[in-house]
């Protein structure tokens, strides 16, 4: 059956969060979270305090923008669908929790040290099957300095590794298994009692980080049994499509043309717009006003300033002068700043902004597109009689739970064509639900964003609840083809 969708470019809706005026003129941080993994008793999970926010907040999120703790999926806001709809299939990809920076976006010296001495990282290898006579010792890294090394590490001293997961973080990330136990075995009776590998899988990419959530929130999903062993999926490091890392050389050029680091006066009117912050920020820092990496966007500075908060560390003070520091109100700036930058690098930037994403992520979406074509063919299988092609009556895999980055999540949304990008702060969550309808044996997606329905800009997708699924797989296959045969040609520098 032909299916007409649109696969054009549609822009997101105008706000504050995309608006330069504001970004550069503006206070606050339009009423986002950035201090604690725990939202304000004013300001409840899942909803949007209208007193605090502009009206149009209300089309940002439907939950709380908290960047250290992002809504997710949740009983007590879960938006429950009438009882015609069977739940066939779920696949879920969210952000990392929060961490501490990376090493890159630390200062030359910081005034005080991180800690994490309240967590452990473990690595080790083992033998397989585990329980053989040579066993492996529960083995981790302890960080320390020496006393015969006369380098300074850059940045913090202390005993983190930068980037890891904290002990705020590891938490978040067993309650987000948790809450989503809650709703798709306590409430809809979706997934198994115990970890079926049969029945569940979970993914990672190669950075280590993702591993780290992963432990805690399997954990969370399914407690004792998941703390023994059980397989993370990931791909070879050069061709992971959830990173994502496969080389694409046509959206590197795209991004590059347009981007961070480009010369596009799309790009460069915020950064010209904000030089006297940057002066400041760099009187604080010590941060050359040279230093590409700090000035090219104001990533660094972001990540730096928001995992302090986060972790309900003080902001910085320059290291010669305590008296200079950077305030509140500066930080506010910065991420007023790094919102407004998602928001053109995912959305604003035009066309190009979907060619770069559908061409750097296209192969984790053409996996996500063949996963529901799969699943509706072991739901058919299943209600035949019949075995599924893994040689079993509906034994293929129905939960699939992937575990990424903010340019995975980003990249996304930006294929989604979301009415309002966001940064996707810690935990930013997307889900997709497939589900069958007992009357007539139809099949429909719904997408959650945050724990909510996704509103997409483009009138293909629209607002994305209970959208004919042939609809959402002609769009992906219209994009990236069917099993990403698109990809090859559109990563080719030659398409560029």
């Amino acid at each position: 059956m032909d299916i007409s969708v649109d696969l054009s470019w549609h822009a997101p809706i105008n706000s504050s969060i995309n608006s330069l005026s504001s970004t550069i003129n503006g206070t606050g941080t339009y009423g986002f979270i950035f201090n604690s993994s725990t939202l304000p008793e004013e300001l409840p999970y899942g909803t949007v305090n209208l007193s605090l926010l502009e009206i149009w907040v209300a089309h940002v999120y439907l939950g709380a923008y908290n960047w250290c703790n992002m809504p997710h999926v949740r009983r007590a806001e879960y938006p429950e669908v009438n009882s015609s709809y069977l739940l066939e299939y779920v696949e879920v990809i969210h952000r990392h929790h929060k961490r501490t920076p990376y090493a890159a976006n630390t200062f030359p010296v910081e005034a005080y040290p991180w800690y994490c001495d309240n967590e452990t990282l473990f690595y080790y290898g083992a033998p397989l099957p585990t329980d053989g006579a040579n066993r492996s010792a529960n083995t981790y890294w302890s960080v320390y300095t020496s006393s015969s090394n006369p380098l300074a590490p850059r940045g913090f001293n202390g005993t983190c590794q930068f980037p890891q997961i904290t002990r705020g973080g590891l938490d978040d990330s067993w309650q987000h298994g948790n809450d989503l136990y809650s709703v798709y075995h306590d409430l809809l009776g979706f997934l198994p009692e115990e970890y079926d590998p049969n029945l569940v899988s979970f993914r990672v990419t190669n950075n280590v980080i993702t591993s780290q959530v992963a432990s805690m929130v399997t954990s969370g999903m399914f407690g004792g049994e998941a703390q023994q062993n059980l397989p993370l999926l990931i791909q070879p490091a050069s061709i992971d499509s959830l990173e994502p890392a496969y080389t694409c050389s046509a959206a590197k050029n795209n991004f590059s043309a347009y981007g961070a680091g480009s010369s596009d006066p799309g790009w460069t009117s915020h950064l010209k717009a904000a030089s006297d912050h940057y002066a400041n920020l760099d009187a604080v820092s010590g941060i050359p006003p040279t230093d590409p990496g700090f000035h090219m966007s104001f990533d660094h500075y972001f990540d730096n300033l928001s995992a302090r908060l986060c972790h309900a560390k003080p902001l910085p003070c320059n290291v010669s002068n305590p008296s200079l520091c950077v305030t509140q109100a500066m930080a506010d700036e910065v991420f007023r700043l790094g919102q407004y930058e998602y928001s053109y690098l995912y959305r604003d930037a035009g066309a190009r902004t979907l060619e770069y994403s559908a061409a750097s992520f296209g192969i984790w979406v053409a996996e996500l597109a063949q996963n529901l074509r799969d699943a509706m063919h072991a739901a058919t299988d299943s209600a035949s009689g019949s075995a599924g092609s893994n040689g079993t009556s509906g034994g293929r895999i129905r939960y699939r739970h992937n575990i990424a980055h903010d340019g995975s999540v980003s990249r996304l949304l930006s294929i989604l064509q979301i009415e309002t990008m966001v940064w996707p702060g810690m935990g930013s969550e997307v889900v997709f639900e497939l589900y069958k309808v007992k009357l007539d044996q139809r099949y429909y997606i719904r997408v959650l964003w945050g724990g909510q329905v996704l509103k997409s800009s483009n009138p293909t997708l629209g607002v994305m609840d209970m959208l004919p699924v042939e609809i959402l797989v002609a769009y992906f296959d219209g994009l990236v083809g069917q099993r990403a045969e698109k990809i090859p040609g559109l990563c080719s520098s030659s398409s560029s």
